[in-house]
């Protein structure tokens, strides 16, 4: 657990005396909050906040709490303060856990050849904690996957990736050209977490159950140790990995639409957004929204080609 940007959930939490107000000024959505602040009363053993349906109160151990945690919070943001003036200047950028490897070195290698004096500062976090992170100011620039709800932020040009489905080698469906969502009936599922991704999490399992895949099992995670074991398969776009076979989704209906997000303007930041999209168009094979065709699926669902 990152404790200190618990606390700073906590502190503020503590000023507005009201989740909704809280989650507003963070930038974020009042569950994950909630969620957060449990986890934090459960780190520490103490319960925080009186919570009714009318009010929220400072428990006597938050209140004592409560001017220790302003005090961290601060000293840590002094402390990023001073590092980011001995580094010069560098733009701190989020990216998801789950962008190929090769995607984020173009991504640097092209950023650095556009901006040369500036130091571009990766942080592989989801889209919901870049949100925070953005609304505290951990991450000058996101880059995040939507859809994301969330006040204060501002959008660079949106772009999509077609997903396909990841399969082990040995799966009986990599002898069909292009799988049916119905046809992966009875498989389990691997899909970013919902806390870090909840609005692609509740999307793609809308998207599966309109077309005939109800997941025996739903898993969480980046890695794909589940799927070249042949225990689940995973949505992406095509890579090439010893033991996994991607096929095309049969009228595409899984996209990937994502985009840079920030709160303050500035040369660096716009820069990085205009590199991140001629990057995302070159190395992941992303497109500017609407530039995909949508096929209708005419096939009658599960019937294997």
């Amino acid at each position: 657990m990152d404790l200190v940007r618990h606390l700073r959930y906590f502190v503020v939490v503590a000023e507005e005396l009201h989740f909704g107000n809280a989650a507003i000024r963070l930038g974020m959505a009042q569950p994950p909050l909630s969620q957060r602040i449990k986890r934090l009363e459960e780190e520490l053993g103490v319960r925080l906040f009186d919570r009714s349906a009318r009010q929220v109160r400072l428990t006597e151990e938050g209140r004592l709490l409560l001017g220790e945690a302003r005090e961290i919070v601060a000293r840590v943001e002094r402390l990023r303060e001073l590092a980011r003036q001995g580094q010069g200047t560098v733009l701190r950028v989020g990216v998801p856990p789950d962008l190929a490897a090769t995607v984020l070195a173009a991504l640097v290698a092209a950023f650095r050849e556009s901006s040369p004096d500036v130091r571009l500062a990766p942080a592989e976090i989801w889209t919901a904690d870049q949100v925070s992170a953005l609304a505290e100011g951990a991450i000058d620039v996101g880059l995040v996957r939507h859809p994301v709800t969330a006040p204060g932020l501002r959008y660079g040009q949106m772009l999509v990736q077609p997903q396909g489905v990841l399969l082990a080698e040995a799966d009986p469906l990599t002898d069909v050209g292009e799988v049916h969502l119905a046809d992966l009936a009875g498989r389990e599922l691997l899909v970013p977490p919902k806390e870090g991704e909840p609005g692609w999490h509740a999307e793609v399992l809308a998207e599966c159950r309109s077309h005939g895949f109800v997941p025996a099992q739903v898993h969480e995670g980046a890695g794909l140790g589940l799927v070249l074991a042949g225990a689940a398969v995973a949505f992406g776009p095509k890579v090439e990995q010893p033991g996994l076979a991607w096929r095309p989704l049969l009228g595409s209906p899984i996209a990937s639409r994502v985009s840079t997000a920030w709160r303050a303007v500035t040369a660096a930041g716009t820069e990085y957004a205009a590199v991140a999209v001629s990057t995302l168009k070159e190395s992941a094979g992303m497109s500017d929204e609407g530039a995909v065709p949508v096929r209708r699926v005419s096939r009658r669902p599960g019937m294997l080609a």
